[in-house]
């Protein structure tokens, strides 16, 4: 499996920050086979259970 890793050190001010509603850190995104996010910082079971449902 591969993904994007970014770090970037304006934080907050960033331009991907402000993007995408970054508002902690770690933050993950669940992205669709079309590049859209369709879940935001899930963890656990729900991950999971959205990670299930997009692979159907």
């Amino acid at each position: 499996m591969t993904w994007t890793h970014v770090s970037d050190v304006l934080f907050w001010d960033s331009a991907p920050a402000k993007l995408y509603g970054v508002r902690g850190i770690p933050a993950n995104f669940l992205v669709d086979r079309d590049g859209v996010i369709v879940a935001k910082n899930l963890h656990g079971e729900d991950l999971e259970k959205a990670i299930a449902e997009l692979l159907k």
